[in-house]
């Protein structure tokens, strides 16, 4: 009877292990059969690639512009909202003090108005830069970080981008009376005694101030384009950040 017992459990034992390597078999080529499949769902050509990034890219650049580019887009977002420069806010108080703070929330206002009016100017020269992009930098922006394109635009198209829009944000700052009113105040300061003259260009100022905003935006439209399914609404977004 003993020995009987133990022949019964060397049978299990050795049909346990006979099933268990067939299971283990299994799964080892089931997860290989997935595996190709999923390198071939992913064997993407870089025309396609090219594609979806550039469609991205135009999809974030017309959301940023739509965004920022109309009254209030950077008045009210604390985000980027355009403060006052540096050499009116350490003479603030004092500006203050003789009766200049009405002018001063004003120009500040101004400033922003500035800004939003020039940002959908931004949006041809963005478009005109994607158009122009190179294999090399569509590989490098695809495998890159999710602010990779933003950065590339910075690098190559800060000094360009600020030599087109220059004249658009000294037009609009003529046009909301900005420079007056900073030129105005900033006289009526150098009037004063006692004080050291302060000088500054406005248009530079808010130049800079409207371009950081809106690098600040377009990476955050390219990282939810890279991440939220929701935000891709083109089919070749769909494809190309669906698989990545």
């Amino acid at each position: 009877m003993r020995r009987v017992l133990l022949f019964m459990l060397l049978i299990l034992f050795l049909c346990g292990n006979i099933y268990a390597g067939w299971l283990d078999k299994g799964t080892e080529l089931f997860n290989q059969l997935k595996s190709k499949n999923n390198k071939s769902n992913n064997q993407l050509s870089i025309s396609e690639i090219a594609a979806g990034l550039k469609d991205a890219l135009k999809v974030g650049t017309e959301n940023v512009v739509s965004q920022l580019g109309r009254v209030n887009g950077f008045y009210r977002d604390k985000n980027i909202h355009i403060p006052l420069p540096k050499n009116l806010q350490k003479i603030k108080k004092i500006l203050k003090g003789v009766g200049l703070s009405k002018e001063l929330d004003n120009l500040e206002l101004k400033l922003n108005r500035a800004a939003e009016l020039a940002t959908p100017k931004a949006k041809k020269l963005f478009w005109e830069a994607i158009s122009k992009m190179t294999i090399k930098d569509v590989k490098k922006i695809y495998n890159g970080p999710k602010d990779a394109a933003t950065q590339y635009f910075k690098n190559k198209m800060s000094i360009p981008l600020k030599n087109e829009m220059r004249p658009i944000v000294s037009k609009t700052l003529n046009q909301v009376k900005a420079v007056q009113t900073y030129n105005s105040i900033l006289k009526k300061y150098n009037s004063l005694p006692f004080v050291k003259h302060v000088h500054g260009d406005i248009s530079d100022y808010v130049l800079k101030k409207a371009l950081d905003g809106i690098f600040y935006y377009l990476a955050k439209e390219e990282a939810a384009i890279r991440e939220n399914p929701a935000k891709r609404t083109t089919e070749i977004l769909k494809k190309v950040f669906g698989y990545k």
